[in-house]
């Protein structure tokens, strides 16, 4: 398995000095395969999706289940395209290579999306970890637990492996299934109310502290439009799946990544409609939902539940700082090199990757532990629609177009439609998240 030290960019044209791996021909030999799509959709996952789910299913119970639908179905599209494009183009260049042969603009706009972004999300993850860990233990302050967790996750990515680095994900991807499923199972859900809720397209009333605009938006961002989408290519290039042949392995990957992250995303949404629609209290933070689980599952239930989160949120923080340090500093060289020729860098052992993995995963300690974790999460993840209507114009044009992808595996007239729609989707979402971020913010 290649790792990230010694293998090349996938701009610089350099053979990686790890043998590629196998392609795989059985059953088994697939499910030891995959990789990416778990580690890609723990990085996610942490970003916003439990709040928000827990959130939405709290004040709205099943009534915004649409929402998490259509997110899903956005993202598996843009990634499913991120990924053709980066293994499937002609000439074995990387996405933003081909973005920044689209537009000279997405080379300084990524790095910069990858500065803001970054530190504005691992700002609200470790507030999420500093708060989790203090009701977990009962000792500590929040930033003391945010100090140590910052120390964990430099010494994972300053000087990353994958293949460390997805061991990693694969075990907190255990402790995820036990936690959120577990608790989920326990409590007990309506399926028919959920199956109806998804088909109703309802914004209902607002409940709770929250808008259902605002929580709606926060989820279709979090999930459908989150700029961590971009550090997927990242991965597969650690992984050593390079070139068309390694489109079938990614695909399955991919799939199976996306239907955990529906599950994982629909047990938090059950607890949070099993535990409190209805009751008319609302959740405010992640220690309500514990006190709840608490009340009805006793000590372990709340514990159990808390680990989850934990592991959802951490794995999201290192998630950060692999895929959008080796961004980063790729948008930097790219946009540097004021053309399109081969970088030949590593990007993993460059100064500009230690550069912004420091600034991504410790620059959001400046803010004393003072950040708080519901609000910021929800406005972060709707101010994050603010980029897709850029993301979602360049990638569709790069893989409609021939002379950029190639004949072979260029969009088919439903996917362009498909794209266009998204596309006006995205603007419209960019106005009104603009117009969320104003009134929540209005509220302080």
């Amino acid at each position: 398995m290649a790792s990230i030290e010694n293998t090349a960019s996938p701009a610089s044209g350099e053979a990686p000095s790890a043998k590629a791996p196998e392609i795989p021909k059985s059953f088994w030999q697939y499910i030891r395969s995959f990789g990416p799509g778990f580690v890609a959709v723990l990085t996610w996952l942490g970003a916003g999706d439990i709040v928000a789910s827990g959130v939405a299913g709290g004040n709205y119970g099943y009534a915004l289940a649409w929402a998490m639908v259509l997110a899903v179905v956005v993202r598996y599209a843009f990634v499913s395209m991120i990924a053709r494009y980066q293994l499937c183009n002609p000439r074995g260049e990387g996405v933003l290579d081909g973005l920044y042969r689209f537009s000279k603009f997405y080379g300084p706009f990524l790095f910069i999306g990858a500065l803001v972004w970054g530190h504005l999300s691992v700002t609200f993850m470790l507030a999420g970890v500093g708060e989790i860990s203090v009701l977990i233990f009962g000792v500590g302050s929040n930033y003391i637990w945010q100090i140590l967790c910052v120390a964990i996750v430099v010494l994972i990515v300053f000087k990353p492996i994958y293949n460390r680095a997805e061991m990693i994900f694969k075990a907190m991807l255990a402790l995820l299934a036990a936690s959120l499923l577990g608790c989920a199972a326990w409590v007990g859900f309506e399926p028919l109310a959920l199956a109806k809720a998804v088909f109703a397209f309802e914004i209902p009333e607002d409940e709770g502290p929250y808008g259902a605009l605002i929580v709606s938006l926060g989820m279709i961002g979090a999930v459908g439009g989150s700029m961590m989408n971009l550090a997927y290519p990242y991965f597969l290039e650690q992984k050593g799946w390079k070139g068309p042949e390694y489109r079938k392995v990614q695909r399955y990957d991919f799939i199976l990544a996306i239907i955990v992250m529906v599950i994982f995303n629909l047990a938090v949404w059950t607890l949070g409609a099993e535990l409190v629609y209805g009751t008319g209290g609302t959740i405010e933070s992640i220690n309500d939902m514990a006190v709840l689980l608490g009340g009805v599952l006793g000590e372990p239930g709340r514990v159990m539940f808390l680990l989850g989160v934990f592991a959802a949120v951490f794995t999201s923080i290192v998630g950060a700082g692999l895929g959008l340090a080796y961004l980063g500093s790729h948008a930097w060289y790219r946009w540097r090199s004021k053309g399109h020729e081969e970088l030949g860098i590593d990007f993993g052992g460059s100064k500009a990757y230690r550069y912004l993995t420091l600034w991504i995963i410790v620059s959001p300690l400046i803010w004393g532990g003072r950040a708080e974790f519901v609000s910021l999460t929800l406005i972060g993840n709707t101010f994050s629609l603010v980029l897709v209507p850029a993301l979602a114009g360049g990638l569709w044009w790069i893989t409609a177009r021939t002379e950029f992808i190639g004949s072979e595996h260029k969009n088919r007239w439903w996917e362009n439609v498909f794209m266009g729609f998204v596309f006006v989707l995205a603007l419209y979402g960019m106005v009104e998240a603009a117009k969320s971020i104003y009134e929540q913010l209005g509220g302080y």
